[in-house]
Parts: C-alpha cells; structure tokens; sequence
C-alpha cells in the first residue's frame, strides 16, 4: 500500500510539505455535467432564467471557488493560481462544465479544478432550479493533468 502523505509517523493529520519540490507548470482539467428538463435546458440557452445570466454566475463562482480551494478542503495548499477558466457545452440533456486550473508551483492543482467545476455547476443548479427542482448534478470527475513528478496523466473514457 502506498504511503498516506497526509499523515505524519503518529497518525496525525499533516498539511504535506512541498517545500524541496521544482516548481514546475501544471496543469489540471475537470469536468462535470448537470442534467435537467428540456424547458430549463431552454430558458438557460435563451437568456430567460429569472435570476439572470446563468453561464456569467457560474462561470465567476467557479473561478472564485478555485481561489479558495484551501479554505474549503482541509490540509490543500493555499496556491498562487495563473489561469482558471470554466466553460459550458449544451448536451442533449444536461449542460457540461469544464474547469481548468494552472500555476507553475510545487504541487498540483487538481483540487482548484474540481472544485471550480463543482462550484459552477452548484451554480447553475441555484440559478435555475425555478424551473427545475429536479436537476442532477453527476460525471464530477479529473479528465486530466499535466505537470510535476508524475506527469501527464488523462482519464480513460
């Protein structure tokens, strides 16, 4: 079994110290969907969800949630961030957010790109859960991440 880097030699919780490690770029890519009824899919598409410009909403807290990733998972390094970007595809029955997060540092920044996803689609669920209760948020997962020691890495689909 591997090593838990997040406990120390006592068991105890530890923030893992990446001090000695290159700072390297890296790159990190998540994504997630959110399924919902025809007529949600429509009033996002057509700008008529009440509560305004869904994608713009979104998109912003997404970025945001990535800046905070260490304030809200315990023992993430609080990371100088250079580039975050969310982005939406229409699908037939779901819209489908892609979260990308990169810094040149010492750790990775796969946290920051999940949780902006998650974000933004939380996002969009509050936005428009007026006109449908019953979305469903599904498919959060890493599709990919570049950089550091262990290097590229891409999901099998």
């Amino acid at each position: 079994m591997a090593e838990l880097t997040h406990l120390d030699e006592q068991g105890n919780a530890r923030m893992v110290d990446v001090g000695a490690k290159a700072e390297t770029p890296r790159v990190a890519i998540a994504e997630g969907r959110i399924r919902m009824s025809q007529p949600a899919l429509a009033a996002i598409r057509d700008g008529t969800v009440s509560k305004g410009d869904v994608f713009a909403a979104a998109r912003i807290a997404g970025i945001m949630a990535a800046k905070k990733t260490a304030d809200l998972i315990p023992l993430c390094h609080p990371l100088a961030l250079t580039s975050v970007t969310v982005d939406f595809a229409f699908r037939d029955d779901a819209v489908q957010v892609t979260a990308q997060a990169a810094l040149t540092g010492r750790t990775g920044v796969e946290m920051e790109a999940m949780t902006a996803a998650s974000i933004a689609l939380l996002t969009i669920y509050d936005m428009a859960k007026a006109v449908d209760k019953g979305m469903v948020i599904d498919g959060l997962r890493l599709i990919e991440k570049r950089g550091g020691k262990s290097g590229h890495w891409q999901a099998a689909d």
